[in-house]
């Protein structure tokens, strides 16, 4: 392999274990935030207890997070100097406001909160950990901002042989930026609250710390109830949103390659690049595409075909990857619905608790599954309609990526089979009994 191949690999085996981390790192500083102000406001020690249990699977994450991502900002000046010479301008601008900014406020206080259960006063403690979110979600807004602008660039001029800035505030404030952020965001809310759903039905259906865990779950049901219905009108909106700047990615989602008004949408269907066809459809809905992508079902779709060979992303695995997606936001949001309805009686709804424990890897499935669409559907670009990915790559011998991604490979490995092991452990053990809280707190 070449050394752009070896490192698109590298980049996606980075960027894919790190984003294992951060959805439930998201998620859980506010589930967390929400169970310490329920302390504060009930006094209830309960609830104090689950802030210590679910914290401790936050930390492993957080740090975890913390390392592969660093490593991820490494490789822009290693593997793609190109790109960070051309675009470094833009690009490194707001990657340095979100390490100076929300990094520097998110590690400082979740060192508090963890030092500090017995130092600061219930309310304190409780406003350390809001604090913590707030600069969980903003990090996640600064860098989905920076993915924004290479999804749509807008802001700048190319001036001696580079982009350069001209607009920081159009930047950060484009709409494609937010519903990137809100649709990513969204996703990792459903993760967080099927996660602590999960573990909570592996508790209860050994009947073991009841209380504790069907507070738990309604929390995390609450939680994953709303964003996996939310998700669904916001996926349509930045559906439409893709079809208006990257119509190229639209046409691959759905495997279009004729431009057609009225366009279907089928139901199933085999994608053959190859042959520039499809194959095995069948459920075709007439103007059903036309109808998502621009609100009228007489729109005309541009086609695969419409656009040069050079210029269309692969279009099997945006494809595969998107119906992954979209299918398995219904079924979350159908669980999330059902559980709901039977909120009163989960703990003997044996056959609804082993639903929402098998269901913990699907929302990390959903979740790259995402990313693989944004990602995969953007090429051949690494900045959409300015620079290309193989302009990007750094002039290296293929023979030094090979051994990093090796080295990548195993050290990730290693550092995921370790944090897998201590979350799977601690979520086993169980919370820590009452009394040993109190006497620690």
């Amino acid at each position: 392999m070449d050394v752009l191949m070896l490192s698109r690999l590298q980049f996606a085996a980075a960027t894919i274990f790190h984003f294992i981390f951060v959805p439930l790192t998201l998620g859980l500083s506010i589930l967390i935030a929400i169970m310490e102000t329920k302390f504060v406001r009930t006094g209830d020690e309960e609830y104090r207890r689950m802030a210590k249990f679910w914290g401790k699977i936050f930390i492993i994450n957080f740090a975890v997070g913390v390392v592969t991502g660093i490593t991820l900002e490494f490789q822009f000046g290693t593997n793609w100097a190109r790109y960070s010479r051309y675009v470094g301008d833009i690009f490194g601008s707001i990657l340095a406001i979100e390490a100076t900014l929300a990094f520097f406020l998110e590690s400082t206080f979740l060192a508090v909160w963890i030092f500090g259960w017995k130092r600061l006063s219930p309310k304190l403690h409780c406003l350390s950990i809001w604090l913590v979110a707030f600069a969980s979600n903003l990090s996640a807004l600064w860098i989905l901002m920076a993915n924004a602008w290479m999804q749509h660039p807008v802001g700048y001029t190319i001036r001696n042989g580079r982009a350069e800035l001209t607009d920081f505030v159009s930047v950060i404030t484009q709409p494609f930026g937010f519903q990137i952020f809100f649709h990513t965001l969204s996703g990792a809310y459903i993760l967080a609250g099927f996660f602590v759903m999960g573990v909570s039905a592996y508790h209860l259906l050994r009947q073991q710390h009841v209380s504790f865990f069907s507070k738990s779950l309604r929390l995390g049901l609450v939680f994953a109830l709303i964003f996996s219905l939310a998700e669904i009108v916001q996926g349509h909106i930045h559906g439409a949103e893709v079809a208006k700047i990257q119509p190229t990615k639209l046409a691959a989602m759905e495997s279009l390659w004729n431009t057609q008004a009225d366009a279907p949408m089928a139901l199933f269907l085999i994608p053959d690049e190859k042959n520039e066809r499809n194959v095995a459809e069948f459920g075709k809905i007439p103007g059903l595409l036309s109808m998502l992508a621009y609100h009228s079902p007489g729109a005309t779709v541009k086609g695969l075909k419409d656009f040069p060979k050079d210029d269309r992303p692969p279009v099997a695995l945006t494809f595969i990857a998107f119906r992954v997606m979209v299918g398995l936001g219904f079924f979350f949001a159908l669980v999330t619905v059902v559980a709901w309805l039977k909120r009163k009686k989960l703990e003997s709804s044996p056959f609804l608790l082993k639903v929402l424990l098998y269901s913990i890897p699907l929302p990390y499935i959903a979740v790259q599954a995402g990313w693989m669409v944004t990602e995969v559907g953007r090429q051949p670009w690494i900045v959409y309609g300015l620079m290309r990915t193989k302009d990007a790559v750094s002039p290296i011998a293929a023979s030094q990526v090979g051994v990093t991604l090796a080295a990548f490979i195993g050290v990730y490995s290693l550092l995921g089979a370790v944090a897998f092991y201590l979350i799977v452990k601690h979520v086993r053990r169980g919370p820590e009994p009452a009394a040993a809280v109190q006497v620690e707190g």
